[in-house]
């Protein structure tokens, strides 16, 4: 997996936050650049240390199912992706309806749920044989990044392009999925993958 794919990831995994980040920046009169960056921090980290739980989880028996694992990576992100377009078509709920607390209690039950999908990427990436450290610190980096300006943004702009954005990070899950199993059955549509 290179790094362009390794990106597409990371920024398709971070919508959930971004998602969040923004709800929080909604209920915010006028977030300043701490709170912007609390909140990356929290998601950040999660989404950067779920996948090292996920992967470190499944070397342990990688070399069980090594034969069908292309199949288990195309699944697991075939699934996320379905889920992100699903969430992308729900009805959000009224800014009034979000928390802005910051404070630990509120913030990581938030920073665990947007995340939970992280932990089964970091299953695929172990079948996959990627550089998890290259992986866990980009994830972490992108998150943090579009969390903190998704603050900023749902303050200034709403939900408005949240479903778009949720829907391409599916799509492009999908899409990854389908090009790791399409590599490893040798299957090729006109021109090498």
């Amino acid at each position: 997996m290179n790094f362009a794919e390794l990106f597409l990831i990371a920024v398709g995994l971070s919508m959930d936050a971004f998602a969040v980040a923004i709800c929080i920046g909604l209920t915010m009169s006028a977030p300043d650049i701490k709170k912007s960056l609390i909140v990356g921090s929290y998601f950040g980290a999660f989404q950067a240390g779920m996948p090292l739980i996920g992967y470190f989880a499944a070397t342990q028996f990688a070399d069980k199912i090594v034969s069908f694992d292309h199949w288990i990576a195309f699944g697991l992100l075939f699934l996320l992706g379905v889920k992100m377009i699903i969430g992308s078509f729900k009805k959000e709920k009224p800014p009034g309806g979000c928390e802005a607390s910051l404070s630990p209690a509120k913030m990581l039950p938030l920073a665990v749920a947007t995340s939970i999908d992280a932990m089964a990427l970091g299953i695929s990436f172990a079948f996959l044989r990627v550089n998890i450290i290259t992986a866990v610190f980009l994830i972490g980096v992108t998150t943090f990044v579009l969390s903190a300006c998704g603050v900023k943004i749902g303050n200034v702009f709403g939900i408005r392009f949240k479903s778009k954005a949720e829907f391409a990070g599916g799509a492009i899950l999908i899409l990854i999925g389908l090009k790791i199993l399409l590599e490893h059955l040798d299957i090729y549509i006109g021109y090498p993958i």
